[in-house]
């Protein structure tokens, strides 16, 4: 079977006028036809048979393809467009489904699977495009003007194309809605197993459209819906229902993301629908500073840990600006590197122009993130504009001044945030502490390089700060009480202690457990090429003594050793180098750690890829 092309539908339709210079042609899906000139854009490509009837509509030529989304009923004939030279442009999120395809065939699991997401109604075969569609701006694609806007629900990734034509906005909107109040499937909404993501992005996606006032909805399946705002609120209203029957308490969507911003204090506000709490310090000047950007309007929380669910969204700051008299946001300073605080930080900076301060010590993970083995970390590097000084050194913002603290724990890659706002000292803490009903609880997971007295030492920075209020990722607000604080250094002193009784006392590998770690772990190399490796070393005993590394690496490579003279329970830094014989995926070099007469054997990897 050839998949370059597709059998014509029995019954394909005719070139149909639906707006000055704009054609619907009938397809696997509505594809449409905007003419500039004697030259078009298709909006979605269907079969590709719409390209032997471009004279209906008065066009010699295709330049570029817009896709409102991955399904094969949308692009399933795309082949024959980039045959023909036709310029294709993908939604950002979902790139990996288009022009990444073999490889997403190739991983995706089948298996026990959970992820109902309709991933696998895709191309049988990756098609290569000429890029991604530019989200929450306008661009030029071929002779035609069009403003992305992200609209979730059908899909993760979709997005829906704003075109103004003689005085109308249309909107090319995919499968978001099929008619008035109606969508083409209810199945694709299901994200996850039991979760209602879709429906509520659909919600959301509903809203958002319908706050830029289109004239006319020209959906993938069905017909042109004259009454936008009509249709869009029935279908909202629809879905609201359907998630509200799921559920013990009834939610009432519309308000959770129209009214997203609550206040802290009169200027600081807390954002209630991210996943990884945003919050926004206000101006007198009209600007704002935002600590951490993660999952703008999170519908839910994915039990897939890829990055086609991880969708980042600008979609709170038009509350922002119509709520509270924001016209530009200015900085966003993450409380530390986790993905859930960070996702959107580059969108941001792209749309908004924002600029990213971070603490000294979240700045390199930030930019460098395939240097570290660490959970949670974003797929792509951040750059910093200005790194922050650590240890209370003021840093000046509009009227308001920030102090950084080192504030491990959660993560050794984090800081606690000070200033003060509306008469309150507020310590932004990221997710160091769960701040439960029951009062707050020690958040720490190993691998973020968490430490037995991290929470010992965090209390009695608090303390020094004397906050009136801590602020953190995924709880309210917490007033700060003498019994507060009694209580977080009690906690603090019990984990450490517990540590120190559970863990050999003779053999110290600190609470990670491992005698060593490679940086970077994920580097990129051409076969023949020179390596460094940082292999950092650890002492476990309480004597001196010298640790040896040897490098464990595929056959045929060639690889260092070296050794380090380190204190009683001391720490150094060997700098070793590699050269690969071949291109590799991900090939493994451990470091083989001695110290002393005691083997530890192999207690790090990084993954090495080969060009």
């Amino acid at each position: 079977m050839r998949l370059d092309r597709v059998l014509p539908l029995l019954h394909s339709g005719a070139m149909e006028p639906v707006a000055p210079d704009v054609f619907r042609f009938r397809d696997t899906c509505n594809v449409y036809v905007l003419r500039a000139g004697r030259e078009a854009t298709l909006v979605d490509f269907g079969s590709g048979d719409v390209l032997d009837r471009l004279a209906d509509a008065g066009v010699d030529r295709v330049t570029d393809v817009l896709l409102t989304h991955h399904h094969r009923d949308s692009l399933q004939g795309l082949r024959r467009a980039a045959g023909e030279g036709i310029r294709v442009w993908a939604p950002p999120e979902e790139l990996h489904l288009i022009a990444g395809l073999d490889e997403h065939w190739r991983r995706r699991e089948l298996d026990n699977d959970y992820d109902l997401r309709q991933d696998r109604f895709s191309l049988l075969e990756a098609v290569p495009v000429a890029g991604t569609v530019a989200e929450y701006r306008t661009r030029a694609y071929g002779g035609v003007e069009a403003y992305a806007l992200p609209t979730p629900g059908h899909t993760v990734g979709s997005v829906t194309y704003l075109v103004e034509r003689d005085g109308r906005r249309l909107a090319f909107t995919g499968d978001l809605l099929y008619g008035d109040g109606r969508v083409w499937s209810l199945a694709a909404t299901q994200w996850t197993y039991s979760g209602p993501e879709g429906l509520v992005a659909t919600v959301v996606s509903a809203g958002t459209l319908a706050a830029r006032a289109p004239d006319l909805l020209l959906p993938a399946h069905g017909d042109p819906v004259g009454d936008p705002a009509a249709a869009l609120a029935r279908l909202s209203a629809r879905v609201r229902e359907l998630v509200d029957l799921r559920r013990e308490q009834p939610w009432d969507v519309e308000d959770w993301w129209r009214n997203p911003w609550k206040p802290v204090t009169p200027h600081l506000l807390r954002n209630g629908t991210s996943f990884g709490a945003s919050y926004a310090l206000l101006s007198e000047s009209g600007a704002a500073l935002l600590l951490d950007w993660g999952y703008d309007v999170a519908p839910g929380w994915e039990i897939v840990s890829g990055r086609p669910p991880r969708r980042p969204l600008l979609t709170s700051l038009d509350a922002l600006r119509r709520d509270h008299g924001v016209d530009r946001v200015e900085v966003v300073v993450p409380t530390h590197f986790h993905d859930d605080h960070v996702a959107g930080i580059n969108l941001l900076r792209e749309v908004e122009g924002t600029e990213v301060w971070a603490p000294e010590n979240v700045a390199p993970v930030l930019e460098e993130p395939r240097r570290y083995d660490l959970p949670c970390l974003w797929f792509d590097p951040i750059p910093v504009d200005r790194p922050l000084p650590l240890g209370g050194g003021r840093v000046a913002w509009r009227e308001y001044e920030l102090e950084c603290h080192a504030l491990p724990g959660h993560t050794l890659y984090a800081a606690g945030i000070l200033f003060e706002v509306d008469g309150r000292r507020v310590l932004a803490a990221g997710d160091q502490l769960a701040e439960e009903a029951s009062g707050p609880l020690p958040n720490f997971q190993y691998r973020n390089r968490f430490r037995a007295g991290d929470y010992l030492a965090g209390a009695d920075l608090y303390a020094r700060l004397a906050p009136d209020v801590v602020v953190s990722g995924h709880w309210l607000p917490r007033e700060v009480t003498p019994d507060y604080l009694e209580r977080i250094r009690r906690d603090g002193a019990r984990v450490a202690e517990l540590h120190r009784e559970l863990l050999p006392g003779d053999v110290d590998l600190r609470a990670e457990g491992f005698g060593a770690r490679i940086e970077p772990y994920r580097p990129t190399v051409a076969a023949g090429e020179e390596l460094s490796l940082d292999v950092h070393v650890v002492n476990p005993f309480d004597r001196p003594e010298t640790a040896r590394v040897v490098l464990a690496a595929p056959d045929g490579w060639e690889a260092d050793e070296g050794e380090a003279e380190l204190g009683p329970r001391g720490e150094g830094v060997l700098r070793l180098r590699i050269r690969p014989s071949a291109p590799a995926t991900r090939a493994r070099v451990a470091a083989d750690l001695t110290v002393g007469d005691v083997r530890f054997g192999q207690q790090a990897e990084a993954l090495v890829d080969v060009r």
